[in-house]
């Protein structure tokens, strides 16, 4: 069996090992599920997908969306409700890779049918493309499934990426992994965020590339031009100048924890942190000095006499920007900076962790060199910053106009990338 693996072409020596990794991987899960709660939610929420699809009654001429998380699915929502608005009749299914993205948004009302993707294997894939008989699959920004795209190719089924974004150490660009750049031929279009990705995809003989920019920016325009109410959040605020701390995680914490502890300023904190489990909530809470409040036992006619306040549930943190004048995002000193346009689109200062990957993401860039964001590496750095920021109401003042005015500039990609799949839904 090694010799035949050894005289095989290299494409065909990925293809086995891609497909052995895919396996390994469910297996691995299952093997964790017992210990580990996002792997038994990606494992079990797999289960019983064949029975779902046929349940749904979707009928022919579906759309499916496939999102990898959370994330990209907020990217590929414009897409997904004007769809929806315009042809109503149409069926829509959206798929998650992760549990992030899955169990927060399960319920979306505008899809017919939400699913875990199935693991990429080819029976998955055949299955799947089968029985959804989709009229057009979107894929958001990074999503590469080497079987599902052999199948949606196979049967003449055109495939879109929205919000793509390359960079040239992928191994679409490396020379030798036709494996992964054969992936590509699937593609009938794709939609770039820069002209870095239009560049990069024209130089491997890519052309079917419209440089649409990122469809994030027309999602938060939306959620700041009708925000949810937060009364818990309101009477914390009360007219006091407020930091909300987005998607924080420990090493956030350990810059932020100084400033938050320091009496001597009335500054007042929302934490949102990325992770909620009740374990994490405690070590959080144990290393405040001062008075705080979870959002989860919150006691009205108490809020303005605390300075912290906790969000401890899922789904408020995009429209709770609407009550500071300063945010902080996490996620820069760990696997990658979170979405920080949620914050700018309010009109507010960004600060976030020198990363070493923040140059991955454009808009940190943008905003760092334009003068709407800052990076901050410690917590001197951090305090100094804030304190500039919140006694000089003119410098306050021009970053949050940075901010906003960058999101505005940056918006219509949805209109850019529904001109072109009108075409197709008609």
């Amino acid at each position: 069996m090694q010799w035949v693996f050894y005289f095989c072409t290299i494409d065909v020596r990925m293809k086995v090992l891609y497909n052995s990794g895919v396996s390994l991987f469910s297996i691995l899960l299952r093997i964790l599920s017992p210990f580990h709660e996002k792997a038994s939610l990606m494992s079990k929420g797999r289960m019983g997908w064949e029975a779902k699809i046929k349940a749904a009654n979707l009928g022919a001429g579906s759309v499916w969306f496939h999102c990898a998380s959370l994330g990209e699915f907020e990217q590929g929502r414009p897409i997904m409700e004007t769809i929806k608005t315009n042809y109503p009749e149409t069926s829509m299914i959206v798929t998650f890779f992760s549990s992030s993205g899955y169990e927060v948004r399960k319920n979306y009302e505008h899809a017919d049918l939400i699913l875990y993707l199935p693991f990429d294997s080819p029976g998955n894939a055949e299955k799947f493309i089968g029985l959804i008989d989709p009229r057009m699959a979107i894929f958001i920004k990074y999503e590469f499934w080497h079987n599902y795209l052999q199948e949606l190719k196979k049967g003449a089924i055109p495939v879109f990426l929205v919000s793509g974004i390359f960079r040239d150490d992928q191994k679409f660009f490396r020379k030798g992994w036709n494996f992964f750049r054969n992936m590509l031929t699937c593609f009938t279009h794709f939609f770039v965020q820069n002209e870095q990705s239009q560049f990069l995809l024209h130089s491997i003989n890519f052309h079917n590339v419209t440089v649409a920019g990122d469809t994030r920016f027309d999602r938060v325009m939306e959620i700041c031009s009708r925000p949810k109410q937060i009364e818990l959040a309101e009477l914390f605020a009360n007219n006091s100048t407020v930091m909300v701390i987005g998607s924080s995680w420990p090493e956030d914490m350990e810059v932020l924890l100084p400033l938050i502890n320091d009496e001597t300023h009335r500054l007042k904190f929302i934490i949102a942190p990325h992770e909620i489990e009740k374990s994490k909530i405690q070590k959080l809470t144990q290393c405040l000095k001062c008075k705080f409040q979870l959002f989860s036992e919150a006691e009205p006619e108490h809020m303005g006499e605390s300075r912290v306040l906790i969000i401890d549930n899922i789904g408020l943190l995009s429209s709770l920007y609407q009550y500071g004048d300063l945010a902080y995002i996490g996620g820069a000193f760990g696997d990658g900076l979170h979405n920080i346009l949620e914050a700018a689109t309010f009109g507010m200062p960004i600060i976030f962790g020198k990363g070493k990957d923040n140059d991955k993401y454009q808009e940190a860039t943008d905003l760092v060199a334009q003068g709407g964001a800052f990076e901050v590496s410690q917590s001197e750095d951090l305090i100094k910053l804030v304190e500039a920021l919140i006694s000089d109401k003119k410098i306050l003042a021009q970053a949050s106009n940075i901010s906003s005015g960058y999101v505005r500039n940056h918006a219509g990609a949805t209109a850019t990338v529904m001109k072109h799949l009108e075409t197709y839904l008609k």
